[in-house]
């Protein structure tokens, strides 16, 4: 069967988020199509498509954020919508506003959904407004340091000093003084305007001792919005996430209620259609919560949430864009069991910095509860264009206990050779009795480094 009026999809992404689209479009009888640069040619990603269009040299600014050329695609190989993954031209409301201008189906929120959850500082006071709990901030950017200064007086220290635009954590700095805040300031300020093209800086009220927890919502096409459970995306570096699990061990089933209400109202408040998530900061002693910032598309770890739900996210956001009616059971969803992601990149496991080169062996993990969605194979080159992310590895369990023995040995089955991977660190992670007593917070692995 095919879904509704789409006979053929176009993933405006590449790696293992296309690979993971293009298969669940395959089983919808989807015809399926691939844009590629030239330095992914080989990627099985481009293999597995029913057809693949090449769009570019390697860097991305030529290739997959060049919305002209990734519209051209489009229209020559007769596509009827465009899934754009996660990264890349995901959260870029002019993206979606040109491919429903074209006459594409866009599977994601509307663009003005996007635009008012994109600005961090629109963000907030929107969701304060709808009665989400927000840390205490600017509700406008702060013009200079010297404003920044006499905020953060206000706020009270410390503080984080974020660009308004941003993501991914580009830009992120804590500062427990003035001095610290003049430094922080003027280094997100610099990288706001290099990554983002805005220097609009906020402060916020820092969490001491935090966890990241995130809501995955799914906005249906008849205005409904659902709440499929929590993530805890606490194991960071350089505040970007590392590793996550559901339910987060951290957040009582008092709060984790309060939280899935206050998601949904953050989603109602913007009009929100398809998938997006709700990301918070807990503080797990006072088991309180406050919003940090949605995301407007899939994310990288929502294989977590599939497994403790039998819910295929990427269908859901399909049936959405289609005017579909989403799955019956959608409403009463009980999230069952554990389940963990570990994101393998191409990186040196003790610094983190990416380690890029040909892959000479390549050998997945198999066995119960363990999945694995890859972006490469034996013989493929990981360059230097694109983030490192091979691979994210998931486990399912009854029990977090048993999700946690399972990615043991899904991590020691796990063979990479030709370059360096971040697998001994979570030989490591999976150790630390920090982690495995699931008390843990965003310093976590500051404080195994240290």
């Amino acid at each position: 069967m095919s879904l509704l009026v789409f006979e053929s999809l176009l993933v405006a992404n590449r790696g293992e988020i296309a690979r993971r689209v293009l298969r669940t479009a395959a089983r919808l009888g989807v015809r399926t199509i691939a844009v590629h640069s030239e330095a992914d040619a080989a990627l099985p990603f481009v293999q597995e498509a029913d057809e693949a269009v090449l769009i570019g040299p390697p860097p991305p600014a030529e290739s997959y954020l060049d919305i002209a050329r990734v519209l051209e695609a489009a229209r020559r190989t007769g596509a009827d919508a465009i899934h754009p993954g996660y990264g890349f031209l995901a959260e870029s409301a002019r993206f979606a506003q040109a491919v429903i201008d074209a006459g594409l189906a866009w599977v994601g929120p509307s663009p003005d959904a996007i635009e008012a959850m994109g600005d961090k500082i629109n963000a907030r006071n929107r969701m304060s407004a709808a009665g989400v709990p927000v840390a205490a901030g600017t509700p406008d950017p702060v013009a200079d340091v010297d404003a920044a200064v006499a905020a953060a007086k206000e706020i009270g220290y410390p503080v984080m000093v974020k660009a308004a635009a941003g993501g991914g954590g580009i830009g992120m700095g804590v500062a427990r003084d003035e001095d610290e805040l003049r430094t922080a300031y003027e280094t997100a300020r610099t990288r706001a305007e290099r990554f983002f093209s805005s220097p609009s800086i906020l402060l916020e009220r820092y969490v001491e001792n935090a966890r990241h927890v995130e809501v995955q919502v799914l906005g249906l096409a008849d205005g409904t919005v659902v709440a499929l459970g929590e993530r805890d995306c606490s194991v960071q570096r350089r505040h970007q996430k590392v590793a996550e699990e559901t339910p987060s061990p951290g957040v009582s089933d008092e709060l984790r209620k309060r939280m899935l209400d206050g998601a949904v109202r953050a989603a109602q408040a913007v009009g929100y259609r398809n998938a997006g998530t709700v990301e918070c900061l807990v503080d797990p002693a006072a088991q309180e919560y406050v919003f940090l910032e949605m995301n407007t598309r899939l994310q990288v770890e929502h294989p977590v949430t599939e497994l403790v739900t039998g819910v295929d996210l990427v269908e859901e956001q399909l049936r959405i864009a289609a005017g579909d009616q989403p799955h019956a059971h959608l409403g009463a969803v009980t999230p069952r069991g554990h389940a963990i992601e570990l994101r393998v990149y191409a990186e040196d496991p003790k610094r983190f910095l990416p380690s890029p080169g040909t892959i000479t062996t390549w050998v997945e993990p198999t066995g119960d509860g363990v999945r694995v969605d890859a972006g490469y194979t034996s013989g493929n080159v990981v360059t230097p264009f694109y983030d490192p992310l091979l691979a994210k590895l998931c486990t399912y369990g009854a029990d977090r206990g048993e999700a946690i023995e399972r990615a043991r040995a899904a991590v020691a089955g796990f063979t990479v050779e030709g370059l360096k991977t971040n697998l001994p660190f979570f030989v490591e992670l999976l150790d630390d009795p920090r982690f495995v007593s699931g008390d843990y917070d965003t310093g976590l692995i500051d404080r195994m480094r240290s």
